[in-house]
Order: C-alpha cells, then sequence, then structure tokens
C-alpha cells in the first residue's frame, strides 16, 4: 500500500508557541522568542532550554537542561494546545490521501505520549493509521528505524512510501531510510529548506496529493 509519513512540528502543526512557552517556564525570565526561535522549538526541548541556559549563562548548560528537561516535559503536557494549530489546508489534504487509498502515519520526534495527547486534542488522530514517537524504539530520527516501524504499523510498502517533514532531521532520515522526501516551506526555515535538496518543496497542503501521487509509484 502506498504510505505517507509525516513528521509532526512543523510540518502537521505548528506547535512552536506552545514549546517556547513551557521552555521559558524553566528560566528565572523568559529567554525564548516565540517567533524568533521558532525553529530552535521544532528541534526539541533540550534544544530549547541549551538556547536559553547559554543566553542565560549558566555555568553548566548540560546540567542544567538535564535538570529541567522532565519540569519541561510537565509544563508542556499541561498545556500542549494553547496556541497550537494545524497548518492550514492539512485536515482536507490527509482525508483526500486517505480517500485515494494511501496509509498515513507520523513519525516524529516528540514523546509518542505527548504526540498521542496532542494529536487527540485537534481531533485528528484517526486519520493517522500509525504514530511512532521519539521514544516508541531504542533509537529516533535520523536513524531510519522509525520511519520503516511508521510504514509497518500503517500496514503500507516501504518501496512505495515518502516523508513529509520539515528540517534536516527529516531530509537525513528519508535519505537513510532509501525514500524521497518533501519538505514544506511554511515553516521558520521557509524556502530555506531547499538548500537539504529534498526530492520535492510543499508550499502549501493544497498542492499535497498533486505531489505525492507524482512522486509514489
Amino acid at each position: 500500500m502506498r504510505t505517507v509519513v509525516f513528521d509532526l512540528d512543523g510540518t502537521l502543526a505548528d506547535t512552536s508557541a506552545d514549546l517556547i512557552a513551557a521552555a521559558n517556564a524553566c528560566f528565572d525570565a523568559p529567554m525564548l522568542d516565540p517567533v524568533a526561535d521558532a525553529g530552535t522549538a521544532f528541534r526539541g526541548g533540550r534544544a530549547m532550554l541549551k538556547l536559553g541556559f547559554e543566553r542565560l549563562g549558566a555555568p553548566d548548560v548540560a546540567a542544567a537542561v538535564e535538570a529541567q528537561y522532565h519540569p519541561f516535559l510537565d509544563r508542556y503536557a499541561d498545556h500542549i494546545d494553547v496556541f497550537t494549530q494545524l497548518y492550514p489546508g492539512t485536515v482536507a489534504a490527509v482525508e483526500r490521501l486517505r480517500a485515494e487509498g494511501y496509509a498515513t502515519a507520523i513519525c516524529t520526534n516528540k514523546p509518542a505520549g505527548l504526540a498521542e495527547t496532542l494529536m487527540a486534542r485537534l481531533r485528528v488522530r484517526d486519520l493517522f493509521d500509525a504514530l511512532v514517537g521519539a521514544d516508541t524504539l531504542p533509537v529516533r530520527k535520523p536513524d531510519p528505524a522509525p520511519y520503516l516501524a511508521a510504514v509497518e504499523r500503517a500496514g503500507g510498502t516501504l518501496n512505495r512510501s515518502m516523508l513529509i517533514g520539515d528540517t534536516v532531521t527529516d531530509r537525513d532520515t528519508a535519505r537513510a531510510a532509501g525514500v524521497p522526501c518533501a519538505l514544506v516551506t511554511f515553516g521558520p526555515d521557509g524556502h530555506g529548506v531547499a538548500d537539504l535538496q529534498p526530492e520535492a518543496l510543499l508550499d502549501h497542503y493544497d498542492g499535497l496529493f498533486a505531489l505525492v501521487d507524482q512522486m509514489i509509484d
């Protein structure tokens, strides 16, 4: 079965404001900007905490990050969908793929429990046949294993699949799995993701079906 696997943060939904709010709660004063640091938010909790503690001039940044990582996750879980929104056209695009016989899955470096909660809160969990998170397997993206698991759990076939993402992590994951990758241009890096040389760029979800139909046999 033809399968489309999506990253979550920065690809299906703009989660940056809620992520940054949870990270800022870990500092004595807000250190991260919801707009300027959105790209860092999409690289994960530790990346945000590291940037914030570096700006604070913490004497041991690595230790501070580890000390605040689980409190960050707890704060984020409590306020996971305050500002988060799906990107325009997401629901209609995924619904069309499924209507045309595609399997769909999520492969994210967000912890699986948080990803499940967020998709349920946004009322779109039933649009995806499988969800593989950062802690589903012993490894995470860009290791190809989570991607392979997402395809398999969705009932798909690796050589008839592709990844939709937004960062170098997604590009490297697709390359490691030997599948094509499309990167969205509506994230913080905009058309700068073209420098990662994906097989395609996606400017809006209105164009998803035509792109996927062309790239997956």
